[in-house]
């Protein structure tokens, strides 16, 4: 960092090559940096790159799941129908269910910065 001074040169405008003047240089210029405050601006400066990212709208609730209703023994979570496969029987649309939909899924509206 350069060492403060007590006047700073002032050129034309039209000829910047000549000097016009000097003016005295303000106390705040002279005064160390504060890390904390360096920190936190590049902190708020870094999240304008951010892009918005969110999930689909209907992730999660493409079955035509249905409950089993109660007297089996099982969760009373709606169950991917069919057979023959391993998806058929498994829970859906819940939060809890692998390949189920998101509990409060992220929105692009959200506050970015």
């Amino acid at each position: 960092m350069a060492t403060a001074r007590p006047v700073v040169s002032v050129y034309n405008f039209e000829n910047p090559s000549e000097k016009a003047g000097t003016v005295v240089m303000p106390h705040v210029l002279t005064s160390p940096l504060r890390p904390d405050l360096v920190r936190e601006v590049h902190k708020n400066v870094s999240k304008n790159r951010r892009q918005a990212y969110a999930v689909g709208a209907k992730v999660g609730y493409d079955t035509a799941a249905e409950s089993w209703g109660t007297g089996r023994a099982v969760a009373r979570i709606p169950r991917a129908p069919g057979g023959g496969t391993h998806r058929a029987g498994q829970a859906t649309f819940g939060n809890q269910a692998r390949g189920g939909g998101m509990f409060n899924p992220t929105k692009v509206w959200r506050r970015w910065h």
